[in-house]
C-alpha cells in the first residue's frame, strides 16, 4: 500500500482549498475517493420541451439561435433560445439583480458562451412566468458541449455531493475525476477475501470507486454501491464476531449460586406474577451468570414489558451472593425514577439501594463513595457518574445499562473497566429487527420480552387541540381516574423547563379549578420528587403536570389519560415512553397528542404514533427518521456511521455480510492467511485503534 497523498497536491486544490475539505474531514486523495456523493440526478437528455412540467429537472442540448439581454427596473434578464437536433427549441433565461454603478457586464460570461451556433448543455426548471404552454426554463447551470470536462456534469447520471461553503459540485466533480485518474486509485487496496468476490460477484475495489462517483448506468451504480456497502457490512460484521469470540473464552473468578434469600421474598411481594416471556428471559439471564463465561446480553422489550423487574431479579442474584451491582441511565431523570422504584419494590428486603448523578450534594456523594468502596451499598443507580474515576467498588460483578441506544461503546467499555470480570446486561425499549441487532450488537447474545403484563389495557392515541385534550381529562377525573399533562424540555434545559412547565401549571390550576393537580420536573429535591409521586400514587392529586421526568418509573394503574403538549418536539421513543404510563390499569386509557407548529418529519413522527404502538415498527421508523447512529447511541463519536450502505435497504447485503463474516471466521479465526492480511489490517485501523474494541494484535 501506497503513502496517502495530501489532497492539497490534487491538480486544482491547492492549500486554501485543501482548508475547505478538510471541514468534510477530507485530508488525503484516498479520503475524496471515498466522499461519497449525497445523490444523483439523472442528466440525460430526457423529456422534449412541449412535455415539460413545472418544478421538474430539465436537461437540454441546443445550438444557440439568438441571445438577448431584456432591460428590466430591479433585475436583469438575459435570454438564449436553443434549438436540439430534432428542431425543438427552449427559450432560456438568466437574472441578475441590477447593481447600480458596475463596472462589469453581469452577462459577460455568459455572452461568451452563448454565441450563434455554439452548442450547449443547460440544466435548470420549467419558467412559469411566461405563458403556460411556453418552453421556457430558468437555467441553473450550464456547460458548453465541446469542453473535454462538460462529460462530468451533463448527459450522465450526474452525482452531488455534500459540501461545505466555497466549494461547488462543479468543482468536486472535476476533483474527483482527478483522484479517480490518479496513482491513488491504481494503489487502491483490494481487502477483501478473494472467495467472497467471487461467491458474491462483487466489483474490485477500483471499479466500485469510480462507478460510486462516475456510473455509466442505473446498473453500474447499484452495483458500485452493493460491493461498497457489503465492504462495510463486512468489516463490522467481523469485527463484532472476533468481540464476541474474545468475550467467550474469557473465565469468570467468581461464581453464583441461586440461593433465594433475596429472590422468593421479592417474587412473593411483588403482588404480580411474571409472564411467560419474563420467565423465560429470567431463565437465559440466570444460565448467563451461573455459566463460567461472563455475561454479555442484550435485553430489548417494549415500553412496559417489564425490563425493570427482569433486570432487578438479576442483581438480587448478584446481592445474595455478596456481590454488587450497578444500573446505569442515561439522564438524571431516568436514575432518580430508577432509584425511587427500587426503593419502593425492595422497602421490605435487607438491601442498601444509593443513586449517584452528577448534582449528588458532596457530602452526600462522600458517603456513597464510602458505602461503594466497603461493600455497605448493595445496588448503585446512576448516570455516567458511575464511571467517574474515583467511584471504586468493594466487589462489583453485575453492571446493567439502561436505554442502552444513548451510551457510545467506549462509555460501556469504561463501566467494565471499573472491574478485571464483570457480567454485563444492557437494555433497550428500542427494540430493532434481530438482522439489525446482529450488526449493531454483534458481541451480545440478545433477549426479547415478546409480551405485555396481563390486564395491560389498550390505549387510543389521538391527536387533537389543548381544548379538545383537557375535555378527555375533565371527563376521565370526573370518572374518578387521573391524568398526566407533559410539556417538553426547553433547549435541553432543566432549570428553563422548570420554570415554563411552572408557569402552565399556574394557568391548568385555572383550566381545572375543582380538581387537584400537582408539579414534577427535574429542578425539585428528591425528597419533594417522591412527595409529589407518592401522593399521585394513593390519589390524592387527580393531575399531574410534568415535564419528561415521568417517562419511565411510574406505574399508576388508575391513571387514564397522558396529554403531550408540543408533540412535535419529542422522538418517537420518547412518546411511545409516555404513553406507555397509561393502559396500566382494567380501564380504557387514551393517549392525546396536541402538536404545535409540526414540520414534515415532526408531524410523521406524531402519525407513526397514533397508527401504531407496535414497539418494534415504532423503533425501526425511528431509525429511519433520525438515523441509526443517533439511536444507537454512535452518533457522536462516528462509530457505526456507514457511507455507502444503508441497514433498511441494504438489509440482504447486510444479511449477507454477516453469513460471510461466520464462513470467513470459521476458516481463518485470526485472520493469518496472506490474502486476509490487507482485510484484517483495515479492522485494526478501524476498531482496535477508535474503539479499543478487538484485539487483532
Amino acid at each position: 500500500m501506497s503513502a496517502p497523498v495530501k489532497i492539497q497536491y490534487l491538480k486544482g486544490i491547492g492549500p486554501a482549498k485543501a482548508k475547505l475539505f478538510e471541514r468534510l474531514e477530507i485530508q488525503t486523495v484516498q479520503d475524496l475517493l471515498h466522499y461519497y456523493p449525497r445523490t444523483y440526478q439523472d442528466r440525460r437528455l430526457n423529456t422534449p420541451p412541449n412535455e415539460y412540467n413545472s418544478g421538474a429537472l430539465i436537461v437540454f442540448k441546443g445550438r444557440v439561435l439568438s441571445t438577448q439581454q431584456v432591460p428590466a427596473k430591479s433585475i436583469l434578464i438575459f435570454k438564449a433560445i436553443l434549438e436540439d437536433e430534432k428542431g425543438h427549441t427552449l427559450e432560456c433565461t438568466w437574472f441578475k439583480r441590477r447593481m447600480f454603478r458596475a463596472r462589469f457586464d453581469p452577462f459577460g460570461s455568459l455572452k461568451k458562451d452563448f454565441y450563434l451556433h455554439n452548442e450547449v448543455w443547460v440544466i435548470g426548471r420549467k419558467n412559469d412566468r411566461g405563458a403556460m404552454f411556453s418552453n421556457q426554463i430558468t437555467v441553473e447551470e450550464y456547460y458548453v458541449a465541446a469542453d473535454v470536462l462538460t462529460q462530468l456534469h451533463a448527459g450522465r447520471i450526474t452525482p452531488i455531493y455534500g459540501l461545505t461553503e466555497g466549494l461547488t459540485n462543479k468543482q468536486c466533480r472535476q476533483f474527483m475525476y482527478e483522484a479517480l485518474q490518479s496513482e491513488s486509485l491504481s494503489g487502491e487496496p483490494e481487502i477483501l477475501p478473494p472467495f467472497l468476490l467471487k461467491k458474491r460477484q462483487l466489483l474490485s475495489a477500483p471499479q466500485a470507486l469510480k462507478a460510486i462517483h462516475f456510473p455509466h448506468s442505473q446498473a453500474e451504480l447499484d452495483a458500485a454501491r452493493t460491493r461498497l456497502a457489503y465492504e462495510e457490512f463486512l468489516l463490522l460484521a467481523t469485527a463484532w464476531g472476533i468481540k464476541r469470540t474474545q468475550t467467550k473464552v474469557l473465565a469468570k473468578d467468581y461464581a453464583y449460586e441461586i440461593k433465594k434469600n433475596l429472590l422468593t421474598p421479592f417474587r412473593e411481594q411483588l403482588g404480580f406474577t411474571f409472564t411467560n416471556s419474563q420467565k423465560k428471559v429470567i431463565h437465559e439471564i440466570f444460565n448467563d451468570l451461573l455459566s463460567a463465561r461472563p455475561m454479555n446480553r442484550l435485553l430489548q422489550g417494549d415500553v412496559g414489558s417489564g425490563k425493570t423487574v427482569v433486570a432487578l431479579c438479576a442483581m438480587l442474584l448478584a446481592v445474595e451472593n455478596g456481590y454488587q451491582a450497578v444500573l446505569m441511565a442515561p439522564t438524571e431523570i431516568l436514575a432518580e425514577q430508577h432509584f425511587l422504584t427500587f426503593k419502593r419494590i425492595l422497602k421490605e428486603l435487607p438491601v442498601n439501594v444509593a443513586v449517584l448523578t452528577s448534582s449528588t450534594k458532596t457530602a452526600e456523594k462522600k458517603k456513597i463513595l464510602k458505602g461503594l468502596a466497603d461493600g455497605t451499598i448493595h445496588i448503585l443507580v446512576g448516570t455516567h457518574a458511575v464511571i467517574q474515576d474515583n467511584v471504586q467498588f468493594h466487589n462489583l460483578r453485575l453492571a446493567v445499562i439502561d436505554e442502552q441506544h444513548r451510551f457510545g461503546v467506549k462509555q460501556r467499555s469504561k463501566l467494565k473497566e471499573k472491574t478485571a470480570k464483570l457480567d454485563l446486561l444492557t437494555m433497550t425499549a428500542t427494540p430493532i429487527p434481530r438482522t439489525l441487532a446482529l450488526a449493531f450488537y454483534g458481541d451480545l447474545d440478545v433477549s426479547t420480552l415478546s409480551e405485555l403484563p396481563p390486564g395491560r389495557q389498550p390505549i387510543l392515541t389521538e391527536c387533537a387541540t389543548s381544548k379538545l385534550a383537557y375535555d378527555r381529562v375533565r371527563s376521565e377525573v370526573e370518572k374518578g381516574r387521573q391524568a398526566y399533562i407533559v410539556f417538553p424540555l426547553i433547549e435541553e434545559s432543566e432549570k428553563i423547563s422548570a420554570k415554563a412547565v411552572t408557569e402552565e401549571f399556574e394557568k391548568l390550576k385555572n383550566v381545572f379549578p375543582q380538581f387537584r393537580l400537582a408539579v414534577l420536573h427535574g429542578q425539585m429535591n428528591q425528597h419533594e420528587k417522591e412527595q409529589v409521586m407518592a401522593d399521585f400514587a394513593v390519589h390524592k392529586t387527580d393531575i399531574l403536570v410534568a415535564t419528561p421526568v415521568i417517562e419511565v418509573g411510574i406505574d399508576v394503574k388508575n391513571a387514564t389519560v397522558m396529554v403531550i403538549e408540543n408533540a412535535e418536539r419529542f422522538g418517537l421513543a420518547s412518546l411511545h415512553q409516555l404513553r406507555g404510563r397509561v393502559g396500566r390499569g382494567e380501564h380504557a386509557s387514551y393517549c392525546v397528542l396536541v402538536p404545535q407548529h409540526a414540520g414534515s418529519v415532526a408531524r410523521e413522527r406524531v402519525d407513526i404514533i397514533c397508527a401504531t404502538r407496535d414497539g418494534f415498527k415504532i423503533g425501526e421508523r425511528d431509525m429511519q427518521l433520525r438515523g441509526p447512529g443517533e439511536i444507537l447511541g454512535t452518533r457522536q463519536s462516528g462509530e457505526l456511521e456507514f457511507k455507502a450502505g444503508d441497514i433498511f435497504k441494504d438489509r440482504v447485503i447486510l444479511y449477507q455480510a454477516i453469513t460471510d463474516r461466520d464462513e470467513l471466521l470459521s476458516a481463518d479465526p485470526g485472520l493469518l492467511k496472506p490474502e486476509h492480511a490487507l482485510f484484517k489490517r483495515k479492522l485494526q485501523e478501524l476498531y482496535q485503534q477508535n474503539w479499543h474494541l478487538i484485539d487483532l494484535s
